[in-house]
């Protein structure tokens, strides 16, 4: 896809237009990874960070947070039960917990594997390359790590890198891709002086990082950040972090690789619990990552305020998600769910035809 036709695309105000691309979206959705919704499971089992990342509750000088660190034994038992209940996938998230031990996460992998058929997914924030290699021969399949911003300058006013340490996440996709991970990344829409232009540059390069996974949401600051206290921009150039914005990017997405797999995020059904979830897997998205963890601990990784919670952390949750999906006409994906981008990568590495 063209520059220039994501940059027409991004203000397009004609409803008739706007409905072609919702359809053309969902169509290529079809075509490409099917009618299958893939449930994620999200354990989110340290709320500890390094990190001071200018809109994120988490951040490291954010006194107000009660921190905590799951238990191996506690993280097993939950992946357990995810399994027991139907996912396919366990989505492993922390902040960039400064005391986790890449022996611990590794020995943790191998028990996943070794008791469940279940995929692994890290979401742990910017690891040395030891590291994320350490994890891979455990076993784990994929790792998810946002861009947030294709403008370094953005980037770095709001994702400050770590005194003495440098910060290159197009850098470490790219060992990531050399380890074999399925790979995930993605960016904010409506990040405080993210331009148009900006995010024209965004899902351009989503297409030529040639992603497996594209994780894109609104922007929502928590209180207790630097932009969480300070007044929106009134910039005619700021792009809006609504819901619409977010559908719309989520449709390009969709169009830009198409064999990707995209979830409707958490933060898009916050902005729309009763519509955002169906909107989204309607308008070119094909996965959802309901939340397994505790509520006890749920209630304290707040990364933004007042997430939806939309989760599957017991039976009854898990049936109601299940019931909007059947609502839809659509079906719950089973086993891995692989990106159909990710197999045929490894076809073609393999020395197979793509």
């Amino acid at each position: 896809m063209l520059r220039s036709e994501i940059r027409n695309w991004l203000p397009e105000k004609d409803p008739q237009k706007l409905s072609w691309l919702w359809q053309h979206a969902n169509q290529l959705r079809r075509e490409t990874v099917g009618g299958k919704i893939h449930l994620r499971a999200l354990l989110e089992f340290s709320n500890c960070c390094r990190r001071d990342c200018a809109y994120c509750g988490l951040r490291a000088a954010n006194r107000k947070v009660t921190r905590y660190r799951m238990s191996a034994e506690k993280i097993l038992t939950l992946a357990e039960q995810a399994a027991r209940r139907g996912f396919g996938t366990v989505v492993l998230q922390s902040g960039e917990d400064p005391k986790l031990d890449p022996d611990w996460l590794a020995e943790l992998i191998r028990k996943i594997k070794s008791r469940t058929a279940l995929a692994v997914t890290l979401s742990v924030g910017e690891r040395a390359p030891a590291e994320l290699a350490l994890w891979r021969q455990a076993g784990a399949d994929r790792y998810l790590l946002r861009f947030e911003s294709a403008n370094p300058d953005l980037f770095r006013r709001h994702h400050p890198a770590r005194p003495g340490h440098s910060c290159d996440r197009l850098a470490l996709l790219g060992i990531l891709r050399d380890l074999g991970y399925e790979i995930g990344s993605g960016m904010l829409i409506g990040l405080p002086g993210q331009t148009m232009e900006d995010l024209v540059a965004d899902l351009y390069l989503l297409g030529k990082l040639d992603l497996d996974m594209i994780g894109l949401g609104p922007f929502i600051p928590h209180p207790d950040t630097p932009l969480g206290r300070q007044a929106g921009s009134s910039s005619s150039e700021q792009v809006p972090a609504n819901e619409d914005m977010t559908y719309r990017a989520i449709a390009l997405a969709r169009l830009i690789c198409p064999r990707a797999n995209i979830p409707a995020t958490t933060a898009l059904t916050t902005l729309s619990p009763q519509h955002g979830l169906e909107l989204g897997l309607g308008r070119g998205a094909n996965v959802f990552m309901p939340s397994i963890t505790p509520a006890a601990y749920r209630d304290r990784y707040q990364i933004y305020p007042g997430r939806a919670q939309l989760c599957g952390s017991d039976n009854e949750s898990f049936r109601r998600i299940a019931y909007r999906i059947r609502a839809m006409g659509r079906e719950i994906g089973q086993g891995r769910g692989d990106a159909i981008n990710y197999l045929a990568r490894k076809k073609r590495k393999s020395g197979g035809l793509s």
